[in-house]
């Protein structure tokens, strides 16, 4: 399906690929984002689109000369790793549930960091930067190398998956845990400051942003493609873990090489071309998808996943959905279902089933298959996936 233009007058059009209207908040919050002056042709909704803060999440928005550090968000470089192996479907029977019990012990979950940091994470060398960062993270540096290989929690996790010809995939999703997020609030604060003391009288406080060549820009700049950075090895760490302890059960332990490694962000911004001129361009639940480029959908826990290439679609600023997109609040989800549901939706799915992932059941989120009908004209479809262990934050 193509991009419908929302019936809305702001001066930059929004351009939907979502398959339901938008709510009244949805609206709003759209209308918000393609009011800003320094907004770049349009603003695109992706068929995830779902409220969050300041933006919707499922948005890409170009801008000229400024950056909105709310839109980027606090879960800063949040993204997806996968590597398609060797090994084939067979080879995992009656294993997974001690592959999942060796995840669960050698990769840290929810506030959990790890005893131990390994060479890999020592010996990265984006620690020379860290004194450059914002001074408010200053003393978090211990923090961040023990969190470097550390899942973290809501709907982060880490599968083991099988494509439609029975070849096993690894696939995990995590950001730049609690330093990413440290970082963005100790920003997003400078810019609400900032807003306030030029009396700028802005739709949404969480829309307060920086101006291109001023020093408050730099610093966000300069700190968020440090925790971007981050984000990306912290996935590294984690998947040459998971690997290794697939491999300890399958092969003894000898190591394989993938046959194809995707590593992508869906949570952060970069300076790109789009339409001939120099943008930033913010995805805030959005993967790039320029043609050639490989990028992961994940659907829910009982849901299938997809691996996709992109078509470069210029009216998407060469982006597509990051996933299923929630149906659900989370405290909705706990609402609407009861542990049963949970047990009955993921069937065939080796994972924890107790009432502290509920919020994460299958059916609290948008079914993946529309999503991706939604996007035919953003992404083909390389692989598509279904997990049989899940390991969640």
């Amino acid at each position: 399906m193509p991009y419908e233009k929302l019936e809305i007058t702001t001066p930059a059009p929004v351009l939907s690929w979502a398959n339901h209207p938008l709510g009244p908040e949805e609206t709003k919050m759209a209308k918000n984002v393609a009011s800003l002056p320094f907004v770049f042709k349009h603003v695109a909704l992706m068929p995830d689109v779902h409220l969050g803060k300041g933006a919707l999440v499922g948005s890409v928005i170009a801008t000229k000369e400024a950056i909105i550090p709310a839109a980027v968000g606090v879960d800063v470089g949040c993204g997806m790793s996968a590597i398609k192996t060797p090994f084939t479907g067979e080879q995992l029977e009656g294993k997974l549930k001690k592959i999942r019990l060796d995840i669960e012990a050698a990769i840290p979950t929810g506030f959990n960091e790890n005893k131990d940091v390994e060479k890999s994470v020592t010996n990265w060398q984006r620690w020379n930067d860290f004194k450059d960062l914002h001074r408010g993270v200053q003393d978090l540096q211990g923090k961040a190398m023990k969190q470097m290989g550390s899942l973290g929690g809501g709907n982060h996790f880490i599968e083991v998956c099988l494509d439609t010809e029975n070849q096993v995939w690894l696939m995990l999703h995590s950001g730049s845990r609690n330093i990413g997020n440290n970082l963005a609030q100790c920003h997003i604060n400078t810019a609400k400051e900032l807003a306030k003391m030029a009396g700028n009288k802005l739709a949404d406080p969480d829309l307060a942003y920086f101006v291109a060549g001023t020093p408050q820009f730099h610093a966000y700049w300069r700190d968020l493609q440090w925790a971007q950075e981050y984000a990306r090895v912290n996935r590294d760490v984690m998947m040459a873990r998971f690997k290794h302890i697939v491999e300890k059960h399958l092969v003894g332990g000898k190591a394989n090489k993938p046959l194809l490694q995707v590593n992508c962000h869906h949570n952060y911004a970069e300076k790109e071309v789009h339409f001939d001129e120099d943008v930033y361009v913010t995805r805030k639940g959005a993967v790039r998808a320029q043609t050639e480029d490989y990028g992961i959908i994940p659907g829910s826990m009982g849901a299938k996943s997809f691996i996709v290439k992109g078509k470069g679609n210029a009216h998407s600023f060469c982006s597509c959905s990051h996933g299923a997109g929630r149906l659900l609040s989370r405290n909705k989800a706990k609402n609407v279902y009861t542990l049963d549901d949970l047990i009955e939706q993921t069937q065939g799915v080796e994972c924890r089933k107790d009432t502290g992932v509920l919020d994460e059941i299958p059916g609290a989120y948008k079914p993946i298959e529309q999503v991706m009908a939604n996007q035919a004209d953003l992404v083909e479809v390389v692989a598509t996936l279904k997990q049989v262990m899940c390991v969640k934050g």
